[in-house]
């Protein structure tokens, strides 16, 4: 019958040889983390004397909440060295925030389950309640713990070789930058470096993460990296998130960022540094889906099926340009799936479209979008040049208040042991010691 122990029992137990006699106390349990497996218990840090040494999983016969029991009495009496890939539980675990990937919250491990299965022990649950501070205070569990599969969370491990050895994604795959970013901004110092060091393994995701972030976080998280490593940055997000980012960094450091940028991202960005902020033309997207008029609607929706390059929230309408890219009408992409492939885009779009000059304010340009229905407003000067596009989400970062912004998320969904969307739980709730 498989048999379950508590990583606090067992800290500071007597560690005992074969002949009976105690060799040491417990200090730490170490683990090997295996993917989607269960972490492996592969040794003991036990504290002999004065020196911590290390006791492989093989040597253990029993764990147990009163004593720890030896196969021999003869330990290995040279000071342990912790090896890459090795998780510590009780100095890289309990007591330390997780990252609860089906909430998207930070929470604190208060105990570790370990289970014995067959000959080996390993770790399958966390307790992240926080204890009252009487069941704290009376040595006892007044409260019922919330144990949860240990597959529901990612560990911040803190040690760089072993969270190297755990894999670039693990489960940080399964969320979206805006949840990546939510993270990080309540995230400390420590633990803001780990995820970033899992995220920096797909920069494409790493910058879709800056550009969620809240301002103050973003200038705070660029500002700890090199100028080549903003550039880097700064070079994958879109023009008018780089813009922001780029205007948020101390003067001193705008320039040498902006010289490393490269020529294309640097060019757009210089255009969008020329407007207000808060203005449509600081705000605009410089990439859209322009065409001659004279185009057929299937020519327009082939091009629109390989613009991969522009970003979604961009790519709802065709624009119909004319000479020196004068705006002659705007074709929705709904409309063009619902027209005669044949036809030509001057037959079917819009020839007087809503649109806003550069230095349109952005309130206005939400009037705009609320009045007419549109996700979309093409921004042209005063020649009626095409100059960009100012997209529903940026109007809703810019108009949103700062307080709305701050505060408390809508609660997710309670989880539910075996749901599908993580790998179901061993058991419902383990009993308490």
């Amino acid at each position: 019958m498989d048999r379950l122990v508590y990583l606090a029992q067992l800290l500071r137990r007597p560690v005992v040889g074969g002949d009976g006699e105690v060799v040491g106390k417990l200090v730490d349990v170490i683990v090997r983390l295996r993917g989607h497996d269960y972490p492996l218990v592969t040794g003991l840090v036990v504290r002999v004397g004065g020196r911590e040494v290390f006791l492989p999983a093989e040597q253990v016969t029993d764990l147990d909440r009163d004593k720890i029991t030896l196969a021999s009495p003869r330990v290995d009496l040279r000071r342990f060295e912790r090896r890459e890939g090795e998780v510590l539980l009780r100095a890289d675990v309990l007591g330390h925030r997780v990252i609860d990937v089906a909430d998207v919250e930070l929470v604190r491990a208060y105990d570790i389950e370990l289970e014995q299965r067959l000959d080996q022990w390993v770790l399958t649950c966390l307790d992240t309640r926080r204890p009252p501070r009487l069941r704290r205070l009376l040595g006892g569990r007044t409260a019922r713990p919330d144990w949860r599969d240990w597959k529901c969370f990612e560990p911040l491990i803190g040690h760089a070789r072993s969270a190297r050895a755990r894999g670039p994604f693990a489960r940080l795959g399964r969320l979206r930058p805006a949840d990546l970013a939510d993270l990080l901004e309540d995230a400390n110092r420590t633990e803001s470096h780990e995820i970033l060091q899992t995220v920096h393994a797909d920069p494409e995701l790493e910058a879709d993460v800056f550009e969620e972030l809240e301002p103050d976080s973003q200038t705070r998280l660029l500002g700890e990296r090199s100028d080549a490593e903003i550039a880097q940055v700064l070079a994958r997000m879109r023009a008018d998130d780089a813009a922001d980012a780029l205007n948020d960094l101390p003067q001193s450091r705008r320039q040498p960022v902006l010289d490393a940028l490269p020529s294309g991202q640097r060019t757009k960005v210089l255009t969008l540094m020329g407007f207000n902020p808060s203005s449509a033309g600081g705000l605009m997207a410089l990439d859209v889906l322009a065409m001659a008029g004279t185009s057929t609607v299937a020519e327009a929706l082939r091009a629109a099926g390989a613009a991969r390059a522009l970003q979604p929230q961009a790519l709802t309408s065709v624009y119909l340009i004319g000479e020196e890219r004068r705006l002659l009408g705007v074709a929705p992409l709904v409309e063009l799936l619902q027209a005669d492939p044949a036809a030509r885009l001057e037959e079917v779009a819009d020839r007087d479209p809503v649109r806003a000059g550069p230095d349109t304010d952005v309130e206005d340009v939400a009037l705009l979008m609320t009045d007419y229905n549109l996700l979309t407003v093409p921004v042209v000067d005063d020649e009626e040049r095409l100059l960009g596009v100012i997209t529903v989400d940026d109007v809703l970062d810019a108009v949103i208040p700062e307080d709305w912004r701050r505060r408390e998320p809508a609660p997710h969904p309670a989880h539910h042991p075996g749901e599908p969307a993580l790998e179901s739980s061993p058991h419902d709730m383990p009993p308490g010691p």
